[in-house]
């Protein structure tokens, strides 16, 4: 099997698996217990909370754990529009949120949830490379704005975002930014005060933990309207007994990403474009590269095959694992929000592919993937 869907998920790293398994069978108890094992459990936690704020360069109390990214978007974007204005008082106190185009459902649904409740929400388009300009995020900024959330690194094309020049439009105008780091985390630096971001949204299974676990960054004096309502665990802020196998398992992949990350994510790099200058000379001249223009995830590589259905050229291919998208949405037969948005007409669409590369994908693994979807290539199109 070649696996090269690693923006869908990755596989738990081994030092992760370590890190988690005493929580699993005799470290058990109950992070909120006063007893032995639940100071243990509680250290746990506390230890995967500075290893994250270590990765983000923050405060250990500027980290929240939640269930995923799902969770963190919503908490962030919900959170600060409810804490602003609750819906009863929005006909006295107007609230807008503006998000981008290119954003993942995680983002887009709450926007489309707050957007049914009365609250008023902006999106704002990209140019053919995916790209978000930062003034277009500053035209769409009103007194009443309360959040901008635009993600870090598209999951779909891996068109990098300027984030750090959109917080500076935001905060010079007083508004919150919020960013979705699910991709970018382990590729890329995502150091809060370099990218000038209020908060800001990691899942673990993006980053080489388990499923089920994520985080969000929120920065001190930011006030947000819990999602769920129990008792005070994470600072009042996501009630619920910590998930402690798990958040010791994301601390560790916060580690172990951020110790390795520039020198493997060069290598990753290398081995992307190897695998795209394979398959442009197969497929020659008519494949074509989505955000083949703009500063990319040096993992990501979306393709556009010519005169095939993408899905259907991925089920002819054995032992290739890869997506025709996003994995949360890549059923769907009609094109993607990013896709649409940089204005790629349905016709190419279709036989879009994305391959996303990892820290256990070889030459080997990505020359045989080049063979391979080159061979069915030609087969399907009878060259």
């Amino acid at each position: 099997m070649i696996y090269l869907d690693y923006n869908a998920t990755t596989p738990v790293a081994p030092v992760v698996r370590e890190a988690m398994l005493p929580y699993l069978d005799e470290q058990y108890g109950n992070p909120s217990s006063t007893h032995s094992l639940g100071r243990r459990a509680a250290m746990a936690v506390e230890k995967a909370r500075l290893q994250l704020a270590e990765l983000w360069g923050c405060h250990e109390d500027e980290v929240v754990f939640t269930c995923g990214g799902t969770e963190s978007n919503n908490l962030a974007i919900q959170g600060s529009l409810f804490r602003h204005t609750p819906p009863r008082q929005l006909r006295e106190r107007p609230a807008h949120l503006v998000i981008s185009a290119i954003e993942h459902p995680a983002t887009s649904e709450p926007a489309r949830f707050l957007e049914s409740l009365g609250y008023a929400v902006t999106v704002v388009g990209c140019d053919d490379q995916g790209r978000i300009d930062p003034a277009a995020i500053a035209a769409a900024l009103r007194p009443e704005t309360v959040l901008v959330s635009v993600m870090h690194a598209n999951n779909e094309v891996g068109t990098i975002e300027p984030i750090a020049e959109i917080s500076r439009v935001c905060r010079d105008r007083g508004v919150r930014v919020h960013t979705d780091a699910a991709q970018s985390t382990g590729k890329l630096a995502t150091r809060v005060d370099e990218l000038g971001v209020d908060l800001l949204s990691i899942a673990g299974h993006k980053l080489y933990a388990p499923k089920g676990v994520g985080a969000l960054y929120i920065r001190r004096g930011v006030e947000l309207e819990p999602m769920l309502h129990g008792a005070g665990h994470e600072q009042g802020r996501r009630p619920g007994t910590e998930n402690v196998a798990c958040i010791a398992g994301l601390g560790e992949a916060a580690a172990y990403v951020e110790r390795q990350r520039r020198e493997l994510s060069e290598q990753v790099r290398t081995l992307r474009d190897r695998l795209q200058e394979s398959l442009c000379r197969a497929t020659t001249p008519t494949a074509t590269v989505n955000a083949a223009g703009a500063e990319r995830l040096p993992n990501t590589l979306s393709i556009n095959f010519p005169r095939v259905n993408g899905a259907e050229l991925l089920a002819a291919v054995e032992g290739l694992c890869a997506s025709t998208g996003a994995a949360c949405h890549s059923g769907a037969s009609s094109l993607s929000a990013t896709l649409r948005a940089m204005g790629l007409d349905e016709q190419t669409a279709q036989g879009t592919v994305r391959l996303s590369l990892g820290y256990g994908t070889t030459e080997a693994d990505v020359d045989r993937a080049a063979a391979l979807l080159g061979e069915t290539w030609r087969r399907l199109v009878g060259d």
